[in-house]
């Protein structure tokens, strides 16, 4: 009798098991927030559930646009430009935190990454094929650094040291939201799953038992990928000249700014670091983008848990040392 129960109960088990993995199944939703395409696809038993989680990601998507858009009038970070260079702006503890993790990557990046860019960026018009003289380039350079941010963490307030000084997230907004996105998820009891915004890409467990096939685009060839990686539970995110660009000239004026010149950033075409959490990947591959292969690759090296591949401005793709790569390609 013992025998004939245990066998019971393990049938009925299997049972459970495989009709829950009948009635599951993977659910895709897309919608446009925050300027890109956000994407969440998810394994999910229980079809209504996962329904209603993917809705609580895209209403985290929207609220954090809302938040730190730079082009909505009634943001936080519309308020902070208009108002920080003249008194200390008293901001909400979430932004306030993100703009110390952006400064931290200022810092460790010797002002690679900044979001003070925008002091120039924004007289770039990518759509009309705007871009600032060299005359006005020259006199809002000095705008642009970090270090003109000042952070009051007792107050929770930021001022800017200098008139003239605009910050934008863009370099690490979205990959903040793709985390908070991941934790909605994971809240929901999700083990396997996709969110990208833009570049910007995190992944819960695996495919179901495989990894997920990720490409990075061909920087020159819309249609194609220069290379996939096989990645699971992991973000990734890439940072291009492809996207937001037009040409005048024959020279790509793109939206990933040098701060240093002012000028789009020309030592890579495209930038891309895997990385526990999606914050770390973005903010680092616009970094590594503006630095180049070897001074980019430099600093990856440096950091515990994170790789990289850059295609630099000749076509050639680098790899970091923690990846086991081909020999070097090129994608001319």
């Amino acid at each position: 009798m013992k025998v004939h129960s245990v066998f019971s109960i393990l049938a009925v088990f299997l049972l459970l098991v495989i009709s829950s993995d009948i009635n599951a199944e993977w659910l895709k939703k897309k919608k446009p927030i925050m300027g890109t395409e956000i994407t969440v696809e998810i394994w999910h038993e229980e079809k209504q559930k996962a329904l209603e989680c993917i809705s609580d990601v895209f209403k985290e998507m929207w609220r954090i646009d809302a938040l730190m858009s730079p082009y909505k009038s009634d943001s936080e970070l519309t308020k902070i430009n208009n108002m920080a260079q003249d008194n200390a702006v008293v901001i909400s503890s979430e932004l306030f935190q993100l703009l110390e993790k952006s400064l931290n990557i200022s810092k460790i990046s010797n002002g690679a990454f900044d979001i003070t860019f925008s002091s120039i960026g924004y007289l770039y018009d990518y759509r009309e094929g705007v871009q600032p003289l060299d005359k006005i380039i020259n006199e809002k350079l000095e705008a642009v650094d970090y270090r003109h941010i000042l952070l009051n963490k007792e107050k929770s307030s930021v001022r800017f040291k200098k008139h003239g000084v605009r910050i934008d997230l863009g370099g690490i907004a979205k990959g903040y939201a793709v985390d908070n996105a991941i934790a909605i998820l994971k809240g929901c009891g999700t083990e396997y799953g996709l969110v990208t915004a833009g570049g910007d890409s995190r992944i819960i467990g695996d495919k179901k038992g495989r990894p997920w096939m990720m490409g990075i685009q061909h920087p020159r060839k819309k249609k194609e990928v220069a290379v996939v990686l096989p990645l699971s539970n992991t973000a990734i995110s890439t940072s291009g000249d492809y996207e937001r660009y037009f040409i005048k000239d024959d020279r790509r004026i793109h939206h990933i700014i040098n701060p240093q010149t002012g000028k789009s950033a020309d030592k890579s075409w495209s930038a891309s670091v895997i990385a526990d959490n999606a914050l770390t990947s973005d903010a680092l591959s616009t970094t590594l983008f503006v630095l180049g292969a070897k001074k980019g690759l430099a600093l990856i090296n440096r950091l515990k848990g994170v790789d990289a591949v850059i295609i630099d401005s000749k076509g050639t793709m680098h790899y970091s040392s923690g990846l086991l790569p081909p020999e070097k390609q090129s994608m001319n």
